[in-house]
């Protein structure tokens, strides 16, 4: 699903011009962006969480030469879902699994 696709799926839902939707999703990221840059941490209740972790220096391969490329300290954006999003994720999967199997 791809941005556009939220933005028509919010929009009929909400009876928003797509134009407004996307002024709300843009102005959205645009503030999650900004807090995981503070280094602060966005938590959507029900959803998850979205935080910042410190990646080491390393050395890494370049998978076409082979040779050795070091790779600076960095700052990694990370998403942990709450519980009731797995449960919801999960929920779907049993029942699917439980149909096939019948």
């Amino acid at each position: 699903m791809t941005k556009a696709d939220i933005v028509d799926v919010i929009a009929q839902g909400t009876g928003l011009t797509k134009l407004e939707t996307q002024a709300v999703i843009d102005g959205f990221l645009a503030t999650v962006s900004y807090a995981l840059k503070k280094g602060e941490r966005v938590e959507l209740r029900g959803f998850g969480n979205f935080r910042t972790v410190k990646r080491k220096a390393r050395i890494a391969r370049n998978p076409v030469t082979k040779e050795p490329v070091e790779v600076p300290e960095r700052l990694a954006a990370v998403f942990r879902p709450s519980k009731e999003l797995n449960k919801y994720i999960n929920k779907e999967l049993k029942e699917d699994l439980e149909f096939e199997q019948e």
